[in-house]
């Protein structure tokens, strides 16, 4: 039986943390795995995979004045135009977000229950972060749970998100992974705050949610859902969409889930950005100064 654990709020948690993502070669080296999977799944021709190589190849030689989303949108239009997939990670997404709907139809009642909903809300949204096909090839969900539920947080701003949202006029979340948004979903009716925009990729990239996919999963019955119309798997504000950045001037708090929206926004050290995930990889635990695998709940200003 997973039990409720306090949120202890750590102190010193933001000293020596990097404010600037540099494009680093694990990160590339990350996403030329991630697109290798990808062309074996689909059994790409010799012919093919050169012309993805090279492409690979020049973007990385010229892309050093690209952050890492931006290098990954253009290596995603280059795949999908050579191989005419629109959504390589269509059954990946579906799967996911059926996961989690039989993981929320179990815990909802026991978050409601619990010593502290919202804490625990919190948790199992975090842990959703896990499912992410780009740089996993697999996870376990169920096994992620157990130990956020039982983790000490490497970077806890739990209490002042919690103060914050209660003030706030307008929130603006935003979203990450088919499956995870479900987690997230659960959190948003713990929030139980009624001006609420709960914001998705503007087009299929990795496995990251759309509309559709929000939709699938009822985020509109508890959230107004919109697009941040940008074609990676991140939030770069000055490729999204007029739409997006109106709410996201007009929120008094953002909450922003995972690696790749933290590698978009962490350089605008935007006072009302709360950053919740799982640190899945060295670039990311060395930036925040925590250990890999660990949680975190993280503003730059606090």
């Amino acid at each position: 039986m997973l039990t409720t654990v306090t949120t202890m709020q750590t102190t010193n948690t933001a000293v020596g943390i990097k404010m600037k993502m540099d494009v680093d070669g694990r990160c590339m080296d990350c996403m030329f795995r991630t697109f290798e999977r990808l062309m074996d799944r689909f059994q790409l021709n010799e012919a093919d995979r050169q012309r993805f190589f090279q492409f690979y190849n020049v973007t990385m030689a010229k892309g050093m004045g690209l952050t890492m989303p931006q290098i990954h949108r253009e290596l995603n239009r280059e795949f999908f135009r050579i191989t005419k997939i629109e959504d390589p990670y269509a059954d990946e997404k579906l799967k996911s977000n059926l996961i989690a709907l039989k993981i929320y139809d179990d815990f909802r009642p026991k978050v409601i229950k619990s010593q502290d909903p919202f804490d625990m809300a919190l948790r199992l949204s975090i842990a959703g972060n896990i499912m992410d096909y780009g740089p996993n090839a697999a996870f376990d969900i169920q096994q992620t749970i157990e130990q956020v539920m039982q983790s000490q947080f490497a970077i806890d701003h739990t209490t002042e998100l919690k103060t914050r949202l209660k003030n706030a006029k307008q929130v603006l979340y935003l979203g990450d992974n088919t499956g995870e948004i479900v987690f997230d979903k659960l959190f948003i009716e713990m929030i139980m705050h009624n001006n609420l925009t709960f914001a998705v990729r503007g087009t299929t990239v990795l496995n990251d949610a759309t509309i559709q996919d929000a939709e699938q999963i009822g985020m509109d019955q508890v959230a107004d859902v919109i697009s941040n119309g940008y074609d990676a798997a991140s939030t770069v504000l000055k490729e999204c969409s007029q739409e997006f950045l109106d709410m996201y001037q007009s929120a008094d708090v953002i909450i922003s889930k995972g690696q790749g929206n933290l590698e978009g926004l962490i350089e605008e050290q935007d006072p009302r950005i709360f950053y919740l995930l799982m640190v899945k990889c060295d670039v990311i635990a060395e930036l925040l100064n925590v250990p890999t695998g660990s949680f975190v709940v993280y503003n730059s200003k606090l």
